[in-house]
C-alpha cells in the first residue's frame, strides 16, 4: 500500500493488474482491450475501497486527460466515459477532479457520449445505458451546481436527451432519463430560462408531432418536477403575458400553446399562471383575446377538466366572449360549446343563454356552427342537450340563411332518425324529439324551392328510408302519418302532390319531344320546360339545364324510354331506382367530375321517382290497416290509439289515392276497402267512398265482381247514410258506373217523393243526395227539381219556422245544439245553390229568383218570416248560408253578371257581421275563392271592411288574405304575361275602384263631412292600399293616382242622378288621393297606361266635365301622415291558415294549371296559436255571449278597444218608432216571406224588377238616426263596434313581432289549397264544423295591446261585433257554453251537412277545368 501511495504521490499512473499502460503508441484495438479491462475494474470497485481509490486516483486523472476526452474513436470514448461515470461514483461525494474547467470538459464529453443511446440495435448500446444508469443513479450532474458555467452543461444534457429518446427505448431508460433531469431541478438552486426553453420546447405541438417520445420525456419530467418548477414557469409567463417580455424566450410565440399542455401534464403547473388569462380575455388586441379564447376552449373542453369548477371566475370570463364583438372569437366559443356540451354536461345550463343569443348571431358562419354544436353533442348521446338546446336548432330551420337551414334540417333529420326509427335512446329519447317529424315537414310550407326538395329528400331518407323492405316502409309511413300533427300531414299531402304533378309535367314533355317538330310544338315544349324549371333550384340555370334534357330526350331513345317508365302510373320502386340509376349514369362522365347539368337531373328524378309507393306498397298498407282492425297490429306500442290508427290509415290511403290511383287497381285492395265500408265508423266507411271515388274508374271493367257487391251498398248510403257518406256514394256513382243515368233515377225518384217537411231530421241526408244529384245531373231531373226546389224548398222548409228556437243570448252554438229545422234549411239553400251549378245558366230565371231569396234572408238578419219564432244562433247559421252561397254563385260568371250592386254590397257587409263565427267563416270562403281566382277581383274589396273588426286577430287575418291574394296575382301576372287582355280582372290595383264605390256606399256613412266617419273610411282604404302600395312595380303609385282621378270625372252608375250619392265617391276619392300622395314619392309621375274603370259602378267620363274641387273638411288634413307603406307581412295573429305550399293557381277564366310552388305558401302562424286552436274547445265563454257580464277578471289591458265616437242610445219609445232594417212599413200580410214566395212564381216579370231587391227600408243597416234597443250597451254606435287598425305605437310593436316571428316562428297555420275539389272539402268542412270553437288568443297568453277607446268590459277574445246597422233585439246575458256530449242525429246531420258545403267547389273544377295528362290530384286530411 505504501508502494501505491509514493506511486501516485509521483503522478505515476497504476493500472489494475494485466493491463499495460494505455497510450498513444499502442493500436486502437489493443486500447480497447486495455479500457474495458479498466472498465470493468472500475466497475466492481465501491465507495468504501479507499485503498483502490488511492491507487487508481493517478489513472482516474489520466482518463480525463484531453487524449481520451477528445479521442477520435467512439468506442474509446464510450469506454472512457464508463470509466469517468464510474470514478465520480467511487470518489463520491467528492470529484478527483478540482479545477471546474475539467470539471466542464468532463461533463460535456460524457453528455456527447450519451449521444449514442439513439440508436438501441447498436453493439454498444448495453454499455451506453449502463453510462445512463450510473450517471442518473449516482446523480453525477450535481457536482456541477456549483460551476459556473452548469447551465451550459445542464442544457446541453437536457437537449442530448430529449434529442435521442424515441420508440426503441424501454421503460428503464425513460425512467433513467427522467430520474437524471428531475435531480438537476429539484435539487439546483435554480432554473434558466435556456434550461426551462430546453423542456418546453418539447410540448409545443410542431415538436410534439415530431418525436412523441420526447413530449413523452417531458411530460413526465414536469409532472416528477412540478413544485419545483412551477414558480419558473409562472416567472415565464407573467413575462410575457403581462410584462409582454417576448424577447425572453424563443417560445414566447407559443406561450398558448404551452399553457394547454401544462395544464393538461399538471394543473398545478399553472395556479398561478391562469388568473393572467382572465386579463388577457379583456385585451383590446382581438388576436390575442382569440389566442386565448382557443385555448381556453380546450382546457375547458377537455374530457377530464375541471377547470370551471374549479376557477368560475375564468368560466365566467370565458363565457362573455361568447358576446365577443370580434367575429371569429364568437365562432370559436360556439365551436367550443359541442365539446364541453360532451365532456362536461353539467356545463349545458350555463352554455344554453350564451348559444341561445348565438343562434340569432348575424354571422351566417357563427349561427351554423351553433347548429353544428347542438347536433353534434345530440348525435353522440341525446341527454347531453336539453330541449331548449334542441328548440335553438328548430328555429334555425327558419333562418334566413339557406346554409343555415339546411344543417338545421338535416341536423334533426338524423337526430330523428338514430332516436326515433332506429330507437337508440329508448321511448324516453323517441319522446323527447318527437316533435322533429313535424317541424321537418313543416318547413314545406316555405316559398323557397330548396327548402321544398331537402323537405322531400329528408322524408325519404331519413324519416320513411326508401331502402327499407316493403312492409317494414310501409308500416313505418303508417305509423308516422298517425302520429303526425294536422298540418304536417298537409304538408305531407302537398309534398305527394306536387310531385305526382311534376311527374306529370315531365310525361307532358316526353309526350310532346315524341311529337314531329314544329313551331306550336317548340313553343307547347317551352312552355313544358318553364313549368318544370320553377320546380328545381336556381330557375335561371335550371332553364337552360331542362331545355338541355329535352334535347337530349329528343336525340337518345334509350333515356327516353327510361324517362317514361319512371313517370309511368304502373311504375315500381324497384323499377324506380333502376331507371335512376340508368339515366344518371348515361349523362354522367368520369371526365367531368362536377357537372351541373348531371346535378339538376339528378333533383328533377329525385323529385318524380316514386320510391315510396306502387302496387305492392299500397297492397302491404293496406294489411297494416287490417291488423290494425283485427287487434293484431303493434299499435299500442307504437304510441298510437288502434282506433286513430285506423283512421290515420284509411285518411293516407286517401291522399295516396289521388296521387296514385293505379296503385290501388287490385282485387285484395278493392275487398279491404268493401269490408271498411261495413264497419260502424263513420269516418272509416267515408274514407273508404273516397278512395272508391278516386281508384274505381275502371271497376267496371276489370273487376266486375267487386262493383256488384258495391254498388247496392252505394244505393244504400245514398239514400240512407250520412249525409256525408251519402255525398260520396252519389260521386262514386258518377265516377265509377257507365249507365250512371240509370243508377241516379233509382236513387232520385224514391227520395224525392218520401220528402217530408214535418219530419225534419229524416231531411238532411236525402237533401244532400238530391243537391248531389241536381249538380251532376241537372237536365235528368230539370222538370222535377225546378218544383222541388218552388214548392218544397222555398214554399214549405224555408218560408215556414215549424220549431220555435230557443230562446238564448248567444249568437252562436256548437253544431250539436243547432235545431234540426236549421239544418234541414241550410241543407235547402245548398240544394238550391247545387243545382244552379249544375245548370249553369239563367235562362229560366231561376238565379234571379235565388238571388232575390239569399238576399231576403240577409235582410231579414236569416229571419226569413219574421215571426220572431228563430233563436239566435240559427239566424246566424241562416245568413253564413245565404252570404256563403251568394260567394258561391258569383264564382260562376252567368250568375255573376246578375248580381246586382245592391246585392253584393248587402254580401260583403257579413264580413262585418254580428257574430264572430260569421265573420271568420265568411271571410275564410271569401278568401279561398279569390285565391283560386275564382271570385272576381270587386271581391277582394270586401276585406277593406275589416278594418272595422274590434278583434285584433280578424283584422291581422284579413290582411294577411289580401297580402296573399295580392302576390298570388302578381305571380300569376309575371307567370302568364299573354294575359295582358285579362289585366283588369287581375291586377290587384284594380281592386281600388271597387274599394272606393264599395266605401261610399257603407251603410255607416251617413254624414258627407263627419270627420269620424271620415277617419273610418280613411283607415278602411288604407287597409287596402297599405298593401297594394307595398311594392312601386312599373310605377304603380301613379297608376292608382290616375285612377282615382278618373273615377272623379265620373258618376257613381248606381245613383248617377243622386247629388249626395256623388258627393260621398268623390269624398272617398279625396281620400284615396290624399293617402297615396302622403306614403308616396312617385305618385306624380305618368301612369304607365290608362287604368280602366268598370262601367257597372262608374259612368262613363264627360268630357266637358272637370271635378277639381276637394270634397274633403280642412280638418282631415291633419290625419293624413306621411310615410312609406310598411312591409306587407302580418304574421301570428291568423285564425285560419291561408294557403297551401306549391298550390296551383287556377284562373276564374281557363283554371289555367301552373305547376310553380314557388309562391303559394303564406307565412306561417306561431305555434301558440295553433295549439291555442286545437284547445279552443275547452273555453267557458262563448265567443258571441253579452259582454257586459263576462269574466270578471277582464282588465283593461286584456280589452281590444274599438275606436270610433260613441253613440248615444235613444229612447226604447224612438227605438220603436224607427222602422227596422228589412221590414216594410204598414204593408198588411206582406212579409219577406210571402214577397220571396211570389218571386218564384213571376219568372217572366221583366228583368230589371227581378234583379231589383226587395223592397225594404233599408237594404243593409239602419241610418244613422236608428237607435239601438235598450238592452245594448250604454255606448253603442249604430249598433256595431268598430274598429280602426290599432294605433302606431300599437302597430310598431305588432311589426317586431312580425320579424321576431318570421324569424322563429313556427309554420303551423297554413292552409293547403289542394287544386283537386276533394282534398280541399275536406279542411273547408271541418272549419264550418269546429267553427265555434274558433281560437282567438293572443299568442303565448301575451296581453293584447288595448287601443285607445273601448266600451264596457269586452274582452277580445269573444267580442261579438253588432251587425252593421242592425240594433240588437234583445240583451246578451252570460250562458256558459255546455260541454259537448255524445253527437244527437240532428248535430251529426249538421256536421255531415256543413262539411258538404265547400266540397262543391271542388268538384266544379273537376268537371269544368280541362284534364290534361298532368291533371294532379290532390289529398287531404281532416283536421
Amino acid at each position: 500500500m505504501a508502494h501505491s501511495k509514493a506511486r501516485a504521490a509521483d503522478g505515476k499512473v497504476t493500472y489494475p493488474p494485466g493491463v499495460k499502460e494505455i497510450s498513444d503508441k499502442i493500436s486502437k484495438e489493443e486500447m480497447v482491450r486495455r479500457l474495458k479491462m479498466v472498465v470493468k475494474t472500475f466497475m466492481d470497485m465501491d465507495q468504501d475501497s479507499e485503498e483502490e481509490k488511492e491507487l487508481y486516483l493517478n489513472l482516474a486523472l489520466h482518463l480525463a486527460s484531453d487524449f481520451f476526452l477528445k479521442h477520435p474513436d467512439k468506442d474509446v470514448r464510450l469506454l472512457v466515459a464508463c470509466c469517468l461515470a464510474d470514478i465520480f461514483r467511487i470518489y463520491a461525494p467528492e470529484a478527483p477532479y478540482t479545477f471546474p474547467e475539467k470539471l466542464k470538459d468532463i461533463f460535456m464529453f460524457i453528455t456527447r457520449q450519451l449521444k449514442g443511446l439513439e440508436d438501441t440495435k447498436s453493439a454498444q448500446f448495453n454499455r451506453y445505458f449502463y453510462l445512463l444508469e450510473n450517471i442518473a443513479w449516482v446523480k453525477s450532474y450535481n457536482i456541477c451546481f456549483e460551476l459556473e458555467d452548469s447551465n451550459e452543461i445542464f442544457t446541453q444534457l437536457y437537449r442530448t436527451l430529449f434529442q435521442v429518446i424515441n420508440n426503441g427505448h424501454n421503460q428503464k431508460v425513460h425512467m433513467h432519463m427522467v430520474d437524471l433531469m428531475s435531480s438537476i431541478i429539484c435539487e439546483g438552486d435554480t432554473v434558466s430560462q435556456e434550461l426551462l426553453d430546453t423542456v418546453l420546447v418539447n410540448l409545443v405541438p410542431a415538436h410534439k408531432n415530431l418525436n412523441k417520445q420526447a413530449y413523452d420525456l417531458a411530460k413526465a419530467l414536469l409532472k416528477r418536477t412540478a413544485q419545483a418548477i412551477e414558480p419558473y414557469i409562472t416567472n415565464f409567463f407573467n413575462q410575457v403575458l403581462m410584462l409582454g417580455k417576448t424577447s425572453v424566450s424563443d417560445l414566447s410565440e407559443h406561450v398558448f400553446d404551452l399553457i394547454l399542455e401544462l395544464y393538461n401534464i399538471d394543473s398545478h403547473l399553472l395556479l398561478s399562471v391562469l388568473p393572467q388569462l382572465e386579463f388577457k380575455l379583456k385585451s383590446n388586441d382581438n388576436d390575442e383575446r382569440l389566442q386565448v379564447v382557443k385555448l381556453l376552449a380546450k382546457m375547458f373542453g377537455a374530457k377530464d377538466s375541471e377547470l370551471a369548477a374549479q376557477n368560475k371566475p375564468l368560466w365566467q370570463c370565458y363565457l362573455g366572449r361568447f358576446n365577443d364583438i370580434h367575429v371569429p372569437i364568437r365562432l370559436e366559443c360556439v365551436k367550443f360549446a359541442s365539446h364541453c356540451l360532451m365532456n362536461h354536461p353539467d356545463l349545458a345550463k350555463d352554455l344554453t343563454e350564451y348559444l341561445r343569443v348565438r343562434s340569432h348571431d348575424p354571422e351566417e358562419a357563427i349561427r351554423h356552427d351553433v347548429i353544428v354544436s347542438i347536433v353534434t353533442a345530440a348525435k353522440k348521446d341525446l341527454s347531453l342537450v336539453n330541449d331548449a338546446l334542441l328548440n335553438f336548432v328548430k328555429e334555425r330551420t327558419l333562418d334566413k340563411r339557406w346554409r343555415v337551414r339546411k344543417e338545421a334540417m338535416m341536423g334533426l333529420a338524423s337526430i330523428y332518425r338514430k332516436y326515433s326509427l332506429q330507437g337508440e335512446g329508448g321511448r324516453e329519447a323517441s319522446k323527447q324529439i318527437s316533435w322533429i317529424k313535424d317541424k321537418l315537414l313543416h318547413i314545406y310550407y316555405q316559398n323557397s324551392i330548396d327548402d321544398r326538395l331537402l323537405v322531400e329528400r329528408v322524408f325519404a331518407q331519413y324519416m320513411v328510408p326508401h331502402n327499407l323492405e316493403t312492409s317494414e316502409r310501409m308500416k313505418c309511413l303508417y305509423y308516422l302519418y298517425a302520429t303526425l300533427d294536422t298540418n304536417a300531414v298537409k304538408a305531407l299531402n302537398e309534398m305527394w302532390k306536387c310531385q305526382n304533378l311534376l311527374r306529370h309535367n315531365v310525361k307532358d314533355l316526353l309526350d310532346l319531344v315524341k311529337k314531329p317538330k314544329s313551331e306550336a310544338s317548340s313553343k307547347a315544349v317551352f312552355a313544358k320546360v318553364m313549368v318544370i324549371t320553377r320546380n328545381l333550384p336556381d330557375p335561371g340555370k335550371a332553364q337552360d339545364f331542362v331545355k338541355k334534357l329535352a334535347q337530349v330526350l329528343e336525340d337518345d331513345e334509350r333515356i327516353r324510354d327510361q324517362l317514361e317508365t319512371l313517370v309511368s302510373p304502373s311504375c315500381s320502386c324497384k323499377q324506380a331506382e333502376v331507371c335512376v340509376r340508368d339515366i344518371t349514369k348515361k349523362l354522367g362522365s368520369p371526365k367531368q367530375p362536377s357537372n351541373p347539368f348531371l346535378e339538376m337531373v339528378k333533383f328533377l328524378l329525385e323529385r318524380i321517382a316514386p320510391v315510396h309507393i306502387d302496387t305492392e306498397s299500397i297492397s302491404a298498407l293496406i294489411k297494416q290497416v287490417n291488423k290494425s282492425i283485427d287487434g293484431t297490429a303493434d299499435d299500442e306500442e307504437e304510441g298510437v290509439p288502434t282506433e286513430e290508427a285506423i283512421r290515420a290509415g284509411l285518411e293516407l290511403l286517401k291522399v295516396l289515392s289521388f296521387t296514385h290511383p293505379v296503385s290501388f287497381h287490385s282485387a285484395e285492395t278493392f275487398e279491404s276497402l268493401l269490408g271498411c265500408l261495413k264497419m260502424d265508423d263513420e269516418k272509416v266507411a267515408e274514407a273508404a267512398l273516397q278512395i272508391f271515388k278516386n281508384t274505381g274508374s275502371k271497376m267496371e271493367e276489370s273487376f266486375p265482381h267487386i262493383k256488384s257487391v258495391l254498388l247496392p251498398v252505394l244505393q244504400a248510403k245514398a239514400k240512407r247514410g250520412p249525409p256525408r257518406q251519402a255525398k260520396y256514394a252519389i260521386h262514386c256513382i258518377n265516377a265509377m258506373f257507365t249507365n250512371r243515368d240509370t243508377h241516379f233515377a233509382q236513387i232520385f225518384e224514391p227520395l224525392h217523393k218520401s220528402l217530408d217537411p214535418a219530419n225534419l231530421e229524416q231531411l238532411i241526408t236525402p237533401l244532400t243526395t238530391l243537391g248531389h244529384l241536381a249538380q251532376l245531373a241537372p237536365e235528368q231531373f230539370a222538370a222535377p227539381l225546378k218544383s222541388l226546389v218552388a214548392n218544397f224548398i222555398v214554399k214549405d222548409l224555408l218560408m215556414n219556422d215549424r220549431i220555435p228556437g230557443k230562446k238564448t243570448t248567444k249568437l252562436w252554438v256548437p253544431d250539436d245544439e243547432v235545431s234540426t229545422e236549421t239544418l234541414a234549411k241550410i241543407q235547402g239553400i245548398k240544394l238550391m245553390v247545387r243545382w244552379l251549378l249544375g245548370v249553369k245558366n239563367n235562362q229560366s230565371k231561376s238565379g234571379n229568383s235565388t238571388l232575390r231569396m239569399l238576399t231576403a234572408i240577409l235582410h231579414s238578419d236569416g229571419d226569413l218570416t219574421e215571426q220572431g219564432r228563430m233563436g239566435k244562433p240559427d239566424m246566424s247559421r241562416l245568413r253564413l248560408a245565404a252570404a256563403c252561397a251568394l260567394l258561391k254563385l258569383a264564382q260562376e260568371p252567368c250568375y255573376h253578371e246578375i248580381i246586382t250592386l245592391e246585392q253584393y254590397q248587402l254580401c260583403a257587409l257579413v264580413i262585418n257581421d254580428e257574430c264572430y263565427q260569421v265573420r271568420q267563416c265568411f271571410s275564410q270562403k271569401l278568401h279561398r275563392g279569390l285565391c283560386r281566382l275564382r271570385l272576381p277581383l270587386e271581391y277582394m274589396a270586401v276585406f277593406a271592411l275589416c278594418a272595422k273588426d274590434p278583434v285584433k286577430e280578424r283584422r291581422a287575418h284579413a290582411r294577411q288574405c289580401l297580402v296573399k291574394n295580392v302576390n298570388i296575382r302578381r305571380e300569376y301576372l309575371k307567370q302568364h304575361a299573354a294575359l295582358s287582355d285579362k289585366l283588369f280582372s287581375l291586377l290587384p290595383e284594380y281592386v281600388v275602384p271597387y274599394t272606393i264605390h264599395l266605401l261610399a256606399h257603407d251603410p255607416d256613412y251617413v254624414k258627407v263631412q263627419d270627420i269620424e266617419q271620415l277617419k273610418e273610411i280613411k283607415e278602411a282604404l288604407w287597409f287596402v292600399l297599405e298593401i297594394i302600395m307595398a311594392k312601386n312595380e312599373n310605377n304603380s303609385h301613379a297608376f292608382i293616382r290616375k285612377m282615382v282621378e278618373n273615377i272623379k270625372q265620373t258618376k257613381d252608375a248606381q245613383a248617377a242622378t243622386d247629388a249626395k250619392t256623388n258627393e260621398k265617391l268623390y269624398t272617398v276619392c279625396d281620400v284615396a288621393m290624399n293617402i297615396v300622395m302622403s306614403k308616396s314619392t312617385t305618385y306624380s309621375l305618368e301612369s304607365p297606361k290608362d287604368p280602366v274603370l268598370p262601367s257597372r259602378y262608374f259612368t262613363k267620363p264627360d268630357k266637358n266635365f272637370s271635378n277639381t274641387k276637394n270634397f274633403l273638411p280642412p280638418e282631415m288634413k291633419a290625419f293624413f301622415t306621411p310615410g312609406k307603406p310598411k312591409s306587407a307581412n302580418v304574421l301570428g295573429a291568423v285564425n285560419k291558415p291561408l294557403a297551401s305550399a306549391g298550390k296551383p293557381i287556377q284562373s276564374k277564366a281557363s283554371r289555367m294549371e301552373t305547376a310553380s310552388n314557388d309562391d303559394s305558401s303564406s307565412n306561417p302562424g306561431s305555434p301558440q296559436r295553433s295549439k291555442a286552436r286545437l284547445e279552443s274547445t275547452e273555453m267557458d265563454q262563448s265567443e258571441n255571449e253579452d259582454f257586459s257580464l263576462k269574466r270578471a277578471d277582464s282588465t283593461d289591458k286584456d280589452i281590444e278597444k274599438p275606436r270610433g265616437r260613441k253613440r248615444v242610445v235613444a229612447s226604447s219609445e224612438d227605438q220603436d218608432s224607427k222602422p227596422k232594417r228589412g221590414r216594410k212599413k204598414a204593408v198588411a200580410n206582406t212579409t219577406p216571406a210571402a214577397e220571396t214566395e211570389e218571386q218564384w212564381d213571376e219568372d217572366n216579370r221583366p228583368e230589371d224588377e227581378q234583379n231589383s231587391p226587395p223592397k225594404k227600408g233599408r237594404r243593409g243597416r239602419p241610418p244613422k238616426s236608428a237607435a239601438a234597443t235598450q238592452d245594448t250597451p250604454a255606448k253603442g254606435k249604430r249598433g256595431r263596434k268598430k274598429a280602426a287598425p290599432p294605433p302606431e305605437d300599437e302597430e310598431e310593436e305588432e311589426e317586431e313581432e312580425e320579424d321576431k316571428d318570421k324569424d322563429k316562428g313556427e309554420d303551423k297555420d297554413k292552409d293547403k289549397d289542394k287544386g283537386e275539389e276533394e282534398a280541399e272539402e275536406e279542411e273547408e268542412e271541418e272549419e264550418d264544423k269546429s267553427s265555434e270553437n274558433v281560437e282567438v288568443k293572443t299568442k303565448a297568453g301575451r296581453q293584447t295591446r288595448t287601443p285607445r277607446r273601448s266600451q264596457g268590459s269586452e274582452s277580445t277574445e269573444s267580442t261579438p261585433q253588432k251587425r252593421r246597422g242592425r240594433p240588437p233585439k234583445s240583451a246578451q246575458p252570460p250562458a256558459k257554453k255546455p260541454a259537448r256530449g255524445g253527437r244527437s242525429k240532428a248535430a251529426a246531420a249538421k256536421e255531415d251537412s256543413e262539411e258538404e258545403d265547400e266540397e262543391e267547389e271542388e268538384e266544379e273544377e273537376q268537371e269544368e277545368a280541362p284534364t290534361p295528362k298532368g291533371r294532379k290530384k290532390a289529398a287531404g286530411r281532416r283536421r
